[in-house]
């Protein structure tokens, strides 16, 4: 029996030794602290490592690649995951700051984080790497001397659609397929800046077109930035968008700035911004859930911007909304559909230049109507499409172009005014006027035309920038 227990003992001794012999897992993550920064501000990365060191690359994405700044043997450290990082973030140290130097361009800056090893003490001998990665904006330190242009980042469906820690705003990808209310941004983030807004910042500046940039959030948080522009962009996913947003963009417009929208799915969903940590809430679908549903204000209700109750439809801002659009080749929607508009009046001075005529059809070839879409409410007369401006969308909207898209079965469950589970609708592209111009293309693929050379919606794209920067 003695012998056994000593036999046990040793084996029990030699499992752990070779246990504590194993290297532990390798990795490197990180946030930044803010949203945007200003040149000469101090940037701050909050990072969480295995490993006792890593590198950072800095790069700027615009017509090119450029790296701005690398730096390695940085000092690392591991920290732990709150239950709650999802909603309320991680709450890890600064690992990494700087001052950002002045002559750094405004732009999209992505930061690479990498480590490396050489595995184990006595096993497991591999060289190893691991490589993690987050970004930041960087507004202009004088905003409008360069460019009378602003391109705001879609910062909030990046971390609408962010699942790191368990939890974004939906439940497809969630743990245990549960959707979350709220998201922080102090966690390492998602980005889908390669998806839409890349190609169009990569055509403008290859043109020369001379952009400026901010976060979407900034228009919260610094709304006064916007006295100095003529035009502001939303390009791609722009669909998560608070109340003081929106306030910021209206007052613009109708002060006489111009905005235009290529994007689709715009402003879609409100959400609130809780600057304790950094985060969005936005009940969406269970809108009964949220705290302000019992209150007899629900102005802020953090649901559809077309819903009944919140009566602030996002198509008295952007001229169309999702309700009456809907998906095009995505979602089992249209999936032969062309993903091309069709032209309905030409003469308009957005196509000019384009030789365009009435039913011709135009962004096929690389599916600029796609994935999701906002529409309006129309009726046709003589063959060509009206708004019924039932549906928020103003009185001075033209349409100038349109192709069929449709919400997917069971989408409208919840949504009690819908009219129907099979209602079709249009992705829209038009023109309204109050105060100052606002264009939409009612599509977030409008860029992908841009970076297949589409000679039409390079012509359209120019005109509206042209145009609508001007004084």
């Amino acid at each position: 029996m003695k012998k056994a227990i000593l036999i046990l003992i040793l084996l029990l001794t030699r499992f752990c030794n070779l246990v504590a012999d194993e290297p532990r897992p390798l990795f490197i993550e990180g946030y930044s602290g803010q949203l945007s920064y200003a040149p000469g501000e101090e940037l701050k990365l909050h990072t969480s490592t295995g490993a006792r060191q890593f590198g950072i690359q800095i790069t700027r994405r615009g017509a090119k690649k450029e790296t701005v700044f690398s730096k390695a043997g940085i000092r690392g450290a591991e920290h732990p995951i709150p239950e709650n990082a999802s909603s309320h973030g991680c709450k890890w140290p600064v690992g990494f700051k700087m001052v950002i130097p002045t002559d750094w361009k405004s732009g999209y800056y992505e930061v690479s984080l990498r480590v490396e090893d050489g595995g184990g003490k006595f096993i497991h001998r591999n060289r190893r790497t691991a490589e993690g990665s987050c970004h930041f904006i960087l507004r202009t330190a004088n905003p409008g001397k360069k460019s009378k242009i602003l391109l705001q980042f879609s910062v909030n469906t990046y971390n609408a659609y962010n699942n790191w820690g368990g939890s974004s705003l939906y439940g497809y990808h969630g743990r245990a397929k549960l959707q979350g209310n709220q998201v922080s941004f102090n966690r390492p983030p998602r980005s889908i800046f390669n998806n839409w807004e890349a190609p169009f910042v990569t055509w403008a500046e290859s043109n020369g077109y001379e952009l400026e940039y901010a976060s979407n959030m900034d228009l919260e948080l610094r709304p006064e930035i916007l006295k100095n522009y003529r035009l502001i962009l939303s390009v791609g996913h722009d669909e998560y968008w608070s109340a003081p947003m929106r306030d910021s963009l209206e007052k613009f417009i109708t002060e006489g700035g111009n905005a235009a929208f290529f994007s689709g799915n715009s402003v879609c969903w409100q959400v609130r911004w809780n600057a304790s940590n950094r985060a969005l809430t936005c009940w969406k679908q269970w809108f009964n859930q949220d705290p302000l549903y019992s209150q007899k204000n629900h102005r802020l209700l953090s649901t559809l911007w077309s819903h009944h109750l919140v009566k602030r439809p996002e198509n008295e801002l952007t001229g169309v909304g999702f309700l009456h659009g809907g998906y095009h080749r995505s979602h089992g929607q249209f999936m032969d559909g062309k993903g091309s508009y069709t032209v309905h009046r030409p003469d308009h001075w957005v196509f000019a230049g384009t030789n365009l005529k009435r039913k011709d059809e135009f962004g096929g070839k690389d599916t600029i109507v796609g994935y999701e879409c906002d529409g309006c409410e129309i009726e046709w007369r003589d063959g060509l499409p009206f708004p019924t401006h039932k549906d928020g969308t103003p009185k001075s909207f033209t349409i100038l172009a349109t192709c069929p898209a449709r919400w997917a079965p069971g989408d409208s469950l919840w949504y009690d005014k819908w009219p129907s589970r099979d209602h079709s609708g249009n992705a829209v592209l038009g023109v309204y006027q109050n105060g100052g111009t606002v264009f939409t293309c009612g599509s977030t693929d409008w860029s992908h035309g841009l970076r297949g050379k589409d000679p039409k919606v390079i012509q359209i794209t120019k005109n509206v920038l042209d145009r609508l920067s001007k004084p």
